[in-house]
């Protein structure tokens, strides 16, 4: 059976810089089935989630569902929800918890307080292990539920912080999944690999390989900022922030048309330059170009085929303090 997932993988097609953009997350505990929009399709009152969705709208928080890995019977009693709360920027994390017996509760929060990272004290503080989320919905795409579930179940089985959440993009990066509290995001994720995550940040690190980026940003710096990890092999989590992303106006079209295998995405920016600055000091403004150049794939199981969006980063350039390897050396895509 070919699957998004299955076609590219084939296509070898890159992950980085396509993690879902969330400076802070709010991740609700559902039991029981999800359709393929939870908040307003699951046992959750249907109100209740689109009053949820119009909270956070705009304010930098994203809404989820979550539950515990394994089986989920059509049970709609469910006195007590976890909740957790998470805010992901550098040098500002942290992830609060309480439970509830009343999801509206939750409407009474500070959505553009939480967004900008002030928790102002709410709830208790999280002191576990590195929650793992991964996604679960087959609604939303089989590839989701055939490779995702049952990786929250071995992860759950070995004793990690595992969730199952509704949705976080990138069905055909399938498992994909996303460790707090920094928030980087991974795709064709195995076992290991997310033990790995997990074990880097409980360190306060991340680990590079199948990394998409990390939820705080979008997916320019996202791209950005995995590229500079990779040139200077930085992998401690809080040790790069972006601090301006800026749209480059796209260069004027050539008489003979565009550049040979270049393609321009309608209503869409074709370049950022990204500031990237490391806790010692040192930054780099860094070029991204939006591209959608490969192979036609599906962005979802049923899709239809189409080239993917892609990032590539296309310089990289020191700006004070840094000295580079030679550039470019191959470049980082990322796929939107």
């Amino acid at each position: 059976m070919s699957t998004c997932a299955t076609t590219s993988r084939e296509l070898a097609e890159p992950v980085a810089g396509t993690a879902a953009t969330a400076r802070t997350w709010l991740l609700v505990e559902q039991t029981g089935p999800w359709g393929a929009q939870a908040l307003t399709d699951s046992h959750l009152d249907p109100r209740t989630g689109r009053a949820l969705e119009a909270a956070a709208d705009g304010t930098g928080v994203r809404v989820a569902l979550i539950r515990r890995p394994g089986r989920h019977p059509d049970c709609h009693a469910l006195p007590h929800r976890r909740i957790f709360l998470a805010h992901t920027a550098p040098g500002r994390t942290w992830v609060r918890t309480t439970t509830v017996t009343d999801p509206n509760a939750l409407l009474r929060l500070d959505f553009a307080a939480l967004g900008a990272g002030e928790h102002g004290g709410i709830w208790d503080p999280y002191d576990g292990e590195p929650l793992v989320l991964i996604c679960t919905n087959g609604k939303r795409d089989r590839c989701c539920a055939l490779l995702g579930r049952p990786l929250a179940a071995e992860l759950a089985a070995d004793g990690a912080e595992a969730w199952e959440v509704t949705h976080i993009g990138g069905h055909r990066f399938s498992p994909t999944l996303f460790v707090l509290p920094y928030g980087y995001a991974y795709g064709r994720a195995t076992a290991y690999l997310v033990k790995d995550a997990v074990a880097a940040a409980h360190d306060g690190r991340i680990t590079l390989d199948h990394c998409r980026g990390r939820s705080t940003w979008d997916r320019p710096a996202q791209a950005a900022d995995l590229a500079v990890r990779e040139l200077i092999r930085e992998e401690r989590a809080d040790a790069l922030d972006v601090i301006r992303t800026d749209a480059v106006r796209p260069e004027p079209v050539r008489a003979d048309g565009p550049a040979p295998g270049s393609r321009t995405l309608a209503g869409s920016c074709l370049g950022w330059t990204v500031s990237v600055a490391h806790s010692d000091g040192r930054t780099w403004r860094v070029t991204v170009e939006q591209r959608a150049d490969g192979a036609p794939a599906p962005a979802s199981c049923g899709a239809p085929l189409g080239p993917p969006a892609r990032m590539a980063v296309t310089s990289i350039t020191a700006v004070t303090g840094a000295i580079l390897p030679t550039w470019p050396s191959p470049p980082v895509h990322a796929l939107v």
